[in-house]
């Protein structure tokens, strides 16, 4: 990772305010071991896991109020992990997961940079079957349906990681792969609603022109 700039920047929520070490921009690319290579990340998809996304920006400010107290959280795909910074700020029960073999470092990190507590970490992919990170009441995401293909892999790993009674919200920009998910979801039991995000030209360069979709079952 010597080889990649890097920025530094802090976002605030109200009355709290989120340190974060991200890649300079999406031009930035260390793979000297070929690690990501062998994992099927490709040299112009490696730096997107390092950078705040505007999605991940909504999810962070809608989970900056939501109510989480005795629920067991998962962020998945959580790239930059704002949202998993922001609910540790807030003393939740929060566990990251991500494919990407920089973020777990990148988490620590930004973990250090706040002077918080340690955010359990877990790198797998959602085609794993035998990872260790168990069940959960609430399962977060942002700009996790981008590939079409990606849709059947995505529902099959919330399944098998939530209780029976949950809660799953994925902040979803726009990119027309929402409906496919949400079908294939209520064929797993869960029914669904669909917002926007209020407020979001506040924090963003303008409103937010996709949704929030909260599951539950």
């Amino acid at each position: 990772m010597s080889s990649v700039r890097l920025k530094y920047q802090t976002i605030e929520f109200s009355s709290m305010d989120i340190h974060i070490r991200s890649l300079r921009d999406a031009q930035e690319f260390s793979d000297d071991e070929k690690i990501a290579e062998k994992l099927g990340i490709s040299s112009a998809t490696w730096p997107l896991f390092g950078q705040l996304w505007d999605a991940g920006k909504v999810l962070a400010n809608y989970m900056y109020t939501y109510e989480v107290e005795n629920k067991k959280i998962l962020e998945i795909g959580c790239g930059m992990a704002l949202s998993s910074l922001v609910l540790n700020e807030r003393l939740a029960n929060i566990t990251a997961t991500d494919y990407h073999p920089e973020v777990e470092s990148f988490l620590k990190e930004n973990v250090k940079l706040n002077n918080s507590k340690k955010i359990p970490f877990e790198r797998t992919a959602w085609t794993d079957k035998n990872d260790s990170l168990g069940t959960f009441d609430l399962v977060i995401g942002s700009d996790v349906l981008y590939e079409r293909w990606h849709i059947e892999e995505l529902a099959a790993f919330i399944n098998m990681h939530v209780k029976e009674h949950c809660e799953i919200i994925i902040v979803d920009p726009g990119r027309g792969n929402h409906a496919k998910f949400s079908k294939l979801m209520e064929t797993l039991g869960f029914s669904f609603i669909q917002f926007k995000a209020k407020n979001s030209e506040k924090y963003l360069k303008e409103a937010f022109k996709g949704q929030i979709i909260k599951y539950s079952r």
